[in-house]
């Protein structure tokens, strides 16, 4: 009973940690716009950057709160972070400057790295035969607080730019003062282990990924598939805005739309496929869909043809649970939590980077009228960045034996 008690609080926190980050991608782009009178151009790159910083914090602290966890235990580590990001959110709400707010990010972005202690949480009290399931329940609570937080994030701000802000911290709070009461320890004190603070270490993780037998170039394909990932998250609200004309509650809408697409897929038709074809070719065919909606995206002049080419990008949300299986694969049982880890390192690291190269390709085309097709200058990168992981990862398999060894299992 507690075990279930205590997966269902993760559960929660996971749902309300993400519906509290997906509630505020509506509106940032215009509080920010709106601290700098209205300069689209400046928003762009000031957006890029708080999208940095962000994915830098992520990096940097996921690695190192996970070491903390392991030295002190998942429940402080998890209530601690908790509290500290619904803090953040009335600071993030009471923001008179936009660098208060960009301070406000840079929290955010270290009290929201609490994912892989949550994930270690799990591994505590689950078998392992039934890990996967478990790790597959946490991944539909991603899903399902992404489909519901930028839909009501975009309701919200149509009434307030800063509204959404306020529900996110109390959502956040509220959570974190309920697993005061019903969030027991996971990690018995026999099983703790001092702080080292190379096993923290972003970067050696990244080198460790690299090392994993035969499969090294797809280490390249995950991050030209990351980075083209992350692009379109940093320019999608934006480009739409400069396109469509459209405001915080269309946004939220598409956002929504893109949630329930991925939910669908990864919680229901992702065994089934995986059924019917190996995670290699899956993760081909998903590597090609989504080269093409890249160029859907870009090409478009009307907004229903945005939901179209979501609609229709079914398989392109298989990518990252094919890959992270051939991954496994490939692994060590003994190095699994080690390898998903550097996985995640290697994502936050093309975070960091798409803000960069996002807000320039934003500036550059911010001035051209609305409905231009080169203001799709962004999605057609991400198209380039896509094709490129295709060639890559196409010709690894066909050269590999991979093909062969890379089969589902009964687990997944």
């Amino acid at each position: 009973m507690k075990r279930s008690a205590s997966i269902n609080y993760i559960f929660i926190t996971v749902v309300l940690d993400v519906l509290s980050l997906g509630i505020i991608i509506p509106v940032l782009p215009k509080l920010v716009e709106a601290f700098l009178g209205g300069d689209t151009g400046r928003a762009a790159q000031f957006y890029g950057l708080f999208g940095t910083a962000w994915a830098m914090m992520q990096f940097i602290f996921s690695p190192l709160l996970g070491t903390l966890s392991d030295r002190f235990g998942r429940r402080p580590v998890i209530l601690l972070s908790n509290f500290g990001l619904g803090f953040d959110y009335i600071l993030m709400a009471l923001s008179p400057t936009v660098w208060w707010l960009f301070v406000g990010r840079i929290f955010s972005g270290i009290c929201g790295a609490s994912w892989t202690t949550a994930a270690a949480y799990v591994a505590d009290i689950t078998e392992p035969e039934k890990r996967a399931g478990a790790f597959g329940r946490i991944g539909a609570a991603w899903g399902l607080g992404f489909v519901l937080g930028p839909a009501l994030g975009g309701v919200l701000g149509g009434i307030d730019l800063r509204l959404p802000f306020w529900v996110a911290a109390g959502l956040t709070l509220a959570n974190a003062a309920y697993g005061m009461f019903v969030l027991p320890e996971s990690l018995p004190a026999d099983r703790r282990r001092p702080v080292t603070w190379r096993a923290g270490n972003p970067l050696a993780s990244l080198k460790e990924l690299t090392q994993l037998q035969g499969i090294g170039p797809l280490v390249v394909v995950l991050g030209l598939s990351g980075l083209a990932q992350f692009t379109l998250y940093t320019t999608w609200v934006l480009h739409n805005s400069f396109k469509f004309g459209w405001g915080p509650t269309e946004n939220g809408w598409s956002l929504f739309a893109v949630g329930m697409v991925s939910a669908v897929v990864q919680g229901g038709l992702m065994g089934r496929l995986l059924k019917v074809f190996p995670a290699w070719r899956l993760a081909l065919m998903g590597l090609a869909s989504s080269t093409l909606a890249y160029i859907g995206w870009g090409a478009a002049t009307a907004g229903w043809v945005v939901y179209l080419v979501i609609v229709a990008n079914v398989l392109g949300n298989t990518i990252a649970a094919s890959m992270n299986s051939i991954f496994s694969g490939a692994a060590d049982a003994t190095e699994q939590g080690r390898t998903m880890g550097s996985l995640s390192s290697l994502n936050s690291l093309m975070a960091i980077v798409a803000p960069l190269i996002a807000a320039p390709l934003l500036g550059a085309v911010s001035h051209l009228p609305q409905g231009d097709w080169r203001l799709g200058a962004p999605m057609f990168f991400c198209a380039v960045l896509q094709a490129g992981a295709l060639v890559l990862a196409w010709t690894h398999f066909r050269r590999s034996g991979i093909a062969r060894q890379a089969r589902p299992s009964p687990a997944a």
